[in-house]
């Protein structure tokens, strides 16, 4: 079947076309309410004072302009990510926890997923306060009094907690990732304005800078496809088995092991990762002479191109390998090809089984998170190599990566779908 066979079968299957138009209804809401902002606000101010600093225009960009708005959903699904990394991460310390979410299936899911939406409350609570009090101390809006604090505070919880819901809808009864495709997005929804700034700053001295920053983004495409659909397949036999007058097993099959496991999953758990440091150094710049002084050499530090780079590059390498070692268990996998008569070829079956998955899963996982860092941090690169200090050099890889991956593993749904409405068929 060719792609665009494959586009009128989406289209003509009710079921697959009501999720495509529920996401996408959804999506809509998401963007409306980015351009509802909280009252009493100068707007003019607000755009000039992100146009003009790099940390905040990169937050901005993640959220689609809703932070330079300062709408209502200013945050993004900012808190709910951070809650997710906070839980997985103590899922990783407490074993009691751990076990919850690797042995009692769904129902020890559902629990430590009901823990990530609570832990998001306090999250963007504090959030919406440290953005406030920030923005107020930089002088992009105006002092607020104790009412309107809590009542911005009040909004912008409420705001971020509804785009959590929003995306767990859309994974639940749309079609794809829901909090990827919020980011997605956000992200797209920029792109325009982008484009008409690199157009309206055209400067014909850095044409050679403006065809490596392209070649850039054509490798960065390739090697996101490339790595996002790599895959290591392990043959896998079914014994024979004789169940009163029928056969079962004794097919050869493969089970795959992708080359970056995790998706774009590690690209946005890195960036909230390091944003958080030089959000801190500027909630800190106005204080008392040595805390200023001490939190401005930290915001320099963080704000330095192959720092960031090379940060960005390890925190990328870390979660490939976390999230992986969260969602993926070997252990799992070789227990349910023994209790189903599977088995490797030349492998035992059980513990050898995992041994031999683990092995293949960490050589494999090496190379595919070496390469979504390279890909990650490539615009950087041709930034330290060219010396052109546009922004739209240090973001472009970043947000390119996101859309890229985000298209490539939502299609992925829709063609499993597809292919189950096929079998369903016969």
């Amino acid at each position: 079947m060719s792609w665009f066979q494959q586009i009128i079968f989406v289209f003509k299957d009710k079921q697959l076309r009501n999720k495509i138009i529920f996401a996408l209804l959804l999506l809509a809401a998401f963007r409306f309410m980015a351009n509802i902002p909280l009252p009493g606000i100068d707007l003019e101010n607000l755009k000039r004072f992100f146009g003009e600093n790099q940390l905040f225009g990169l937050l901005n960009l993640f959220v689609g302009g809703a932070l330079s708005n300062l709408s209502i959903v200013m945050l993004g699904v900012g808190p709910y990510i951070t809650a997710i990394i906070i839980i997985q991460l103590l899922t990783m310390i407490f074993p009691a926890l751990e076990k919850m979410y690797k042995e009692e299936g769904e129902a020890g899911r559902r629990k430590v997923n009901q823990y990530g939406r609570i832990l998001t409350v306090p999250l963007a609570i504090m959030e919406s306060y440290g953005m406030l009090v920030l923005l107020q101390r930089q002088g992009a809006i105006a002092a607020l009094s104790l009412g309107q604090m809590a009542i911005s505070i009040l909004t912008i919880t409420a705001g971020s907690l509804l785009l959590m819901w929003l995306g767990e809808l859309i994974s639940e009864r749309g079609i794809g990732n829901g909090v990827s495709l919020i980011i997605f997005a956000g992200i797209i929804a920029r792109s325009p304005a982008e484009l008409g700034q690199i157009t309206q700053t055209w400067d014909s001295s850095l044409l050679f800078s403006y065809i490596l920053f392209f070649a850039a983004s054509l490798l960065i495409i390739a090697g996101v496809v490339l790595v996002t659909e790599a895959r290591r397949n392990i043959p896998v036999s079914y014994a024979k088995r004789i169940r009163g007058n029928k056969m079962y097993g004794g097919v050869s099959t493969y089970l795959p092991i992708n080359l970056n496991p995790a998706g774009v999953i590690p690209i946005i758990f890195a960036l909230s990762i390091l944003l958080f440091p030089s959000m801190l150094a500027n909630f800190f710049a106005t204080a008392n002479n040595f805390v200023a002084q001490a939190a401005k050499n930290v915001g320099l530090f963080f704000q330095n191109g192959w720092v960031h780079g090379a940060l960005f590059f390890i925190l990328v390498f870390l979660f490939t390998f976390f999230y992986t070692a969260v969602t993926f268990d070997p252990n799992s996998i070789a227990t349910n090809l023994q209790k189903n008569g599977g088995f490797v070829p030349g492998i035992r079956p059980g513990s050898s089984t995992a041994q031999f998955l683990k092995k293949i899963l960490y050589r494999t996982l090496f190379l595919g998170a070496v390469s979504l860092g390279l890909i990650a941090i490539m615009p950087s690169i041709v930034q330290g190599i060219t010396g052109v200090k546009t922004f739209e050099f240090l973001i472009g890889g970043t947000a390119l990566l996101i859309v890229v991956s985000v298209v490539l593993e939502t299609w992925r749904q829709v063609k499993a779908q597809m292919e189950m409405r096929e079998y369903d068929r016969y």
